[in-house]
């Protein structure tokens, strides 16, 4: 840039430019692939430790072994069976990708996957703002017409995951402010409706802050629409912003989601096995007489499988939950964020002991506009066996076993019906009659 040019909007444009480059930069193949080679040499070594030392004392009957030959072989056999299933999920998770990108001489106006779906590329001519239906019910509104977005030049299959998830309320349009949210924002002339109420009031008035979810269309094409790839994506689609750095060594998605769960379910498992075994033995050992010496080996997968086991653990319980809410972790940073907003507002409208006065507001808030991770979920399917079945299956074994399929496709989803066509939550009196 001419330094004629270089006036202060254009230093932040240009700064800006630098750090979307360097955000998007490849990283080297070997930092990609180092959580791959770091689970298998941790997997590898805890093998030899348990196979070659723990379990091999006890069946030829040295004499630094803990225990007895039978128990030697149980122990062995219980933690072939475990490592089986823990190597068998995690190449279940597959090493491409969780979505699918047609090469150059392959894409067309529309193209299937590997079940039998289809995704058409659409070209994004539609402005929100101009459609009446887009704007919110309130007429306090003013609205900020975003500019127009190019159309798509590819076609891109992808898959929802933690990582590879849209943001509630979160746009990707090209020359858009970062904040969605601005583009209906409350006209500060207006009169508030929560204000009228208590003028009405004999009582003083308190401050109120209505529940405000997001007003951004997420299911026009505009809205779906990734500056970095030039595509309208699926729905619920992430750009991934340094693929395969995540702890398994490539993104998680709608198609191997389940297999991530079933390999962290089986690791959880098989850490506490050998933390418990090794543990125990070495414990009651000491206590006999003479006591054998305590192998600096045992000590060191003692503690590795405690940490690795807590770690699994916790990732477990977390995407249980979040698969029981049919969220993504992407999706999940929206509803706290969300939250926290709302507790901000609780602490200005309430003190900070009035602990009723904040539940029966939030009550009133959720009577309005029902609960922020269910009601107020665009994916939510109605109930948490619907929605652990949408990615673990129907089949009882198939949760359990690194086998089967969810009953989604990575393209489509059923939106909740309490939102309208264009992804924007109403008021529970605008719900279908039956879900109010």
């Amino acid at each position: 840039m001419p330094s004629s040019n270089r006036t202060c909007c254009g230093f932040v444009e240009e700064a800006r430019l630098r750090a979307h480059d360097r955000r998007y930069k490849p990283q080297p193949w070997i930092v990609l692939k180092f959580a791959v080679g770091l689970t298998l040499a941790l997997i590898a070594y805890t093998t030899y430790v348990y196979v070659g030392i723990f379990c091999r004392d006890m069946i030829v009957k040295n004499q630094s072994a803990l225990g007895s030959q039978a128990l030697g072989i149980v122990f062995l056999v219980i933690f072939s069976i475990l490592l089986l299933l823990v190597l068998w999920s995690y190449i279940s998770q597959r090493p491409e990708r969780p979505g699918y990108q047609l090469a150059p001489e392959q894409q067309s106006a529309t193209f299937d996957d590997t079940r039998g779906m289809s995704y058409e590329l659409l070209s994004p001519t539609i402005d929100p703002s101009h459609h009446p239906s887009a704007l919110p019910t309130s007429a306090n509104i003013v609205t900020v017409t975003p500019p127009a977005v190019p159309a798509a030049a590819k076609v891109y299959q992808s898959a929802h995951h933690h990582q590879n998830t849209h943001v509630p309320g979160e746009a990707h349009i090209t020359n858009v402010p970062a904040n969605p949210e601005t583009m209906c924002v409350p006209d500060p002339a207006a009169p508030s409706s929560h204000a009228n109420s208590h003028e009405s009031s004999s009582d003083p008035p308190e401050p109120m802050f209505p529940r405000r979810p997001s007003t951004t269309p997420v299911l026009l094409p505009e809205i779906r629409y990734c500056s970095k790839d030039r595509i309208i994506k699926p729905p619920r689609t992430h750009h991934c912003r340094a693929c395969g750095t995540v702890r398994v060594g490539h993104c998680v998605g709608a198609f191997n989601h389940k297999f991530f769960v079933n390999f962290v379910q089986w690791a959880t498992i098989l850490s506490f096995w050998m933390f418990a075994t090794i543990l125990g033995l070495t414990i009651k050992s000491q206590s006999k007489s003479p006591a054998p010496g305590i192998n600096p080996q045992h000590i060191v997968v003692v503690a590795l499988s405690a940490f690795f086991g807590i770690f699994c653990c916790l990732m477990f319980l977390t995407h249980v939950h979040l698969i029981m809410l049919n969220q993504t972790t992407v999706e999940s940073l929206g509803f706290r964020n969300m939250k926290e907003r709302e507790q901000d507002n609780l602490a200005r409208m309430h003190r900070c002991y009035d602990f009723g006065a904040k539940r029966r507001t939030r009550q009133r808030w959720d009577k309005e506009w029902g609960r922020i991770d269910k009601e107020g979920n665009l994916w939510w399917l109605g109930s948490n066996r619907a929605n652990w079945e949408s990615v673990m299956g129907k089949n009882v074994w198939w949760w359990f076993l690194p086998v089967g399929h969810g009953l989604e496709d990575g393209l489509h989803y059923p939106p909740n019906p309490r939102f309208d066509k264009q992804g924007r939550l109403m008021r529970r009196r605008e719900w279908p009659s039956d879900l109010r």
